[in-house]
């Protein structure tokens, strides 16, 4: 018998009895389906974290001012610290073997600005030139801040595209000006476009940088006032550090809001890292007014998280085929026991044993590939349904669709076996005169 005509006579039986076919390949359809929609949530996240730590920079370590613990608002951490400044990255890049850029950035307290009645919220960003050097965001249109600007604290600021599109729309804000707290800029550069995501990995909040308005750092310290914390209150720092406090508290404002610090390789991150932290303890003289942020220890954090949930999805969708491969062999025994008759005919018009193992272990494995089939569609639409009503990135790979048809395959000839082995020992006699 060759296969064209087993494959023919497994699709007659499965079609000559539909609805028991398909319920015995409804637990295929099930886990097939879910295997398929949880690994979309998992590489879908993968994917998403990967792009949100390479806004950060992998390469990169940030180091975020912050208000101190209470133990030190007093006028002795006042002396002591004087919070994060330009002085503590010039430290830190003396170490210029390991380090190759530190970029300082302050974040002024104007939660809007304006072109005549538009207008956008942002965070506006004062920052020197080498900012583009330690970040993924790139100039779309026009230029980033120069040395000149810097030196001659020039009023120029490059938009995010989402200002940008607030404020002028489709038009060319080149050359335009925009009005940031009491004072106007020149726009002189559009960013681009930047997606974001959930704008949160592992805990840490991801500001939308499509929104940033950055400006020449130099012109930011001249023109613009930062306060003291001993004072009645002290606002500023956009939506990553806030100094509005109570009159009692007494802490130095902070020079600087940021220190983005690059490392010249990936593998000295760690020791960079360490280093940073003991300058900065040094500095600071024990003081708490810093936090570390390192990208690349979000990612492999993220990366093993990712991990143990996919072995935890994976664990459950195998359940849902190993109920539904205990399905099939249950249905093929009773199959077997059914056709008796039937597979004692065939031995005795000349049908090998091998024949019928095949018969039956074929009908089997047709039953999970039409099963994992059906599963995939549905999984294809969890996976779409997923992404449009929670909001969540699924991505369908390869690797998901082949484990699925791989899986089925295996469950349809593990569980199938049994059974068309038992119907190829059949004795033809007791076959034949099975009623």
């Amino acid at each position: 018998m060759d296969y064209r005509r087993i494959l023919q006579v497994s699709l007659e039986s499965l079609l000559s009895h539909k609805l028991r076919s398909f319920l015995t390949m409804l637990g295929i359809i099930i886990g097939v389906a879910a295997v398929v929609g949880m690994l979309s949530i998992g590489e879908g996240a993968k994917q998403e974290a990967l792009e949100q730590i390479s806004i950060l920079g992998i390469n990169n370590i940030i180091v975020n001012a912050k208000i101190p613990e209470e133990a030190y608002k007093s006028e002795e951490g006042i002396q002591i610290s004087q919070g994060l400044s330009i002085a503590d990255g010039t430290n830190i890049l003396e170490f210029s073997n390991l380090v190759a850029n530190v970029v300082p950035q302050r974040f002024e307290p104007f939660p809007r600005i304006s072109v005549g009645a538009n207008e956008a919220p942002v965070r506006v960003v004062a920052t020197t030139p080498s900012f583009v050097y330690s970040s993924s965001i790139e100039v779309e249109n026009g230029r980033f801040i120069n040395e000149s600007d810097n030196e001659t604290f020039a009023q120029v600021c490059v938009l995010g595209a989402k200002a940008k599109r607030a404020l002028f729309a489709f038009e060319n804000p080149i050359n335009r000006m925009v009005r940031i707290g009491d004072l106007d800029f020149t726009v002189v550069g559009v960013m681009a476009d930047k997606y974001i995501g959930r704008g949160k990995v592992e805990g840490l909040e991801l500001r939308n940088f499509n929104e940033d308005v950055y400006i020449p750092f130099n012109t930011a310290v001249k023109k613009f006032e930062r306060g003291n914390a001993g004072g009645e209150s002290v606002s500023g720092g956009g939506n990553w550090i806030s100094y509005s406090v109570d009159v009692g508290d007494k802490y130095n404002v902070p020079e600087i809001d940021q220190l983005t610090v690059t490392v010249a390789d990936l593998k000295y991150v760690p020791a960079v890292t360490r280093l940073i932290e003991r300058i900065l303890q040094r500095r600071h003289g024990g003081i708490n007014d810093y936090d570390i942020v390192v990208p690349e220890s979000l990612l492999r954090q993220s990366q093993k998280t990712q991990q143990i949930f996919n072995i935890v999805m994976g664990a459950i969708a195998g359940l849902s085929l190993l109920v539904g491969g205990i399905g099939i062999m249950n249905i093929m025994l009773a199959t077997v026991l059914e056709r008796t008759r039937e597979i004692g005919v065939r031995r005795a018009v000349g049908a090998t044993r091998e024949d019928i193992l095949k018969q039956f272990l074929i009908e089997a494995v047709m039953i999970c590939m039409i099963g994992c089939v059906i599963g995939l569609a549905i999984g294809l639409v969890i996976s779409r349904a997923i992404s449009f009503y929670a909001g969540w990135a699924t991505i369908v790979s390869v690797t998901s669709i082949v484990l699925a048809v791989g899986v089925s395959t295996t469950v349809g000839i593990v569980f199938g076996l049994y059974p068309a082995a038992k119907a190829a020992k059949l004795d033809v006699i007791e076959a034949l005169r099975y009623e």
